[in-house]
């Protein structure tokens, strides 16, 4: 006689899941697990792990809907723009799986409730993209115990690793020790992602916890899965434990959460910045404005009568401006200009200044007909 807690008729829908069977779908409805970030990589991974029979998931977001996150975060539609992201991801979530039971934690993962929320679940699946956040899950779910599964995305590559020293493997800090210094690498924004790649890398993350409750095949724990959506090409890289780790190497020095560890740094440039906001740099006369975008951006949009100098060629080609005429540098979102103009002041034009916002603001608050990105 069948067991009434595996019923299959409770589980017709599942029971195509290859290598799992009843016994795997009771393990995933028994089971939880905390998505932190409901963008790209979130959107898709809590679908599928709903519709999987996953018992449990925990929500953790603290924004709101924008028109730009729609190409690629795919729980939420166009009615939605401007309200709370966890709102609709539960509503979206609960139509797939009546019987998943949704927390949601509208202040997101900070330093002071990580370690204490992480431990309450199963298992972490990093949506974020941010340095600090993520550097944050790692080290509260490495205290906890409890593993993570994490991706990351560039444009057209992404990333997907499973980090559980619990169970022998690396954490994030073994291949990254330290977080990024200001200005070293893209602001979330800016760096830009192709959005079906974030289906990809959700779903590869969805797999992946599913294949950690299951027991089905083998996780990617100790490996570093790398794909480049342009050639397709997909490359499996053994990741080793570091004994010298900081957090949980043989002599660990992160034994605790302290929050200015992870001190946000998508803006790099704190403090009083020379930037200008798109109001006041459309009334500026005699202003050339100075598109430092990548070529791919210039063709989707620009300002009228803009020159085109990308960022990384600034430094060779800035003799070609103007010294004598106003500058108003803008990029998509304000910061790759910021860093333009911070080399071209250094150069000896000090009335280069930064567009606030970008090219993005712009759109929003003068001309609502220019595309968004």
């Amino acid at each position: 006689m069948t067991s009434p807690a595996l019923d299959p008729t409770r589980y017709a829908r599942h029971l195509s899941l290859p290598g799992i069977g009843l016994e795997g779908q009771e393990r995933l409805r028994a089971s939880s697990v905390l998505i932190v970030g409901l963008g790209g990589l979130g959107c898709p991974a809590s679908l599928y792990l709903a519709a999987a029979g996953i018992g449990r998931l925990g929500l953790a977001d603290f924004d709101t809907i924008d028109t730009s996150n729609l190409q690629r975060q795919v729980l939420y539609t166009e009615r939605d723009v401007g309200k709370r992201k966890i709102d609709r991801a539960a509503k979206a979530l609960h139509v797939r799986n009546r019987e998943l039971t949704l927390d949601r934690i509208p202040e997101g993962l900070t330093p002071d409730n990580a370690v204490d929320l992480i431990r309450g679940y199963d298992l972490v699946l990093d949506g974020t993209d941010n340095f600090a956040t993520r550097y944050l899950i790692n080290d509260a779910a490495a205290l906890a115990g409890v593993p993570v599964v994490s991706a990351s995305l560039f444009q057209f590559e992404c990333q997907v690793a499973v980090f559980a020293p619990s169970a022998g493997g690396p954490c994030y800090r073994c291949l990254f020790p330290d977080m990024p210094a200001p200005g070293e690498v893209p602001n979330c924004a800016e760096a830009g992602v192709f959005g079906a790649l974030c289906g990809v890398a959700g779903s590869m993350q969805a797999m992946e916890a599913i294949k950690w409750i299951t027991g089905a095949g083998e996780p990617l724990l100790g490996f570093l899965l790398t794909v480049d959506a342009l050639s397709h090409r997909h490359h499996r890289v053994r990741v080793g434990r570091d004994p010298g780790c900081a957090l949980c190497g043989a002599d660990p020095t992160i034994t605790e959460i302290r929050a200015e560890r992870y001190r946000f740094v998508c803006d790099p440039f704190p403090g009083e910045k020379p930037e200008i906001p798109p109001r006041e740099a459309r009334a500026l006369a005699d202003a050339l404005f100075v598109d430092v975008r990548e070529p791919w951006e210039w063709d989707l949009v620009r300002l009228p009568d803009a020159v085109h100098l990308p960022l990384g060629e600034v430094a060779r080609r800035k003799n070609e401006l103007p010294r004598d005429r106003p500058l108003v540098v803008y990029c998509h979102a304000g910061i790759r200009s910021l860093r333009a103009v911070e080399g071209l002041r250094a150069a000896g034009f000090s009335r280069a200044v930064s567009l606030q916002g970008g090219i993005d603001r712009w759109a929003v608050e003068l001309d609502q007909n220019l595309p968004r990105y």
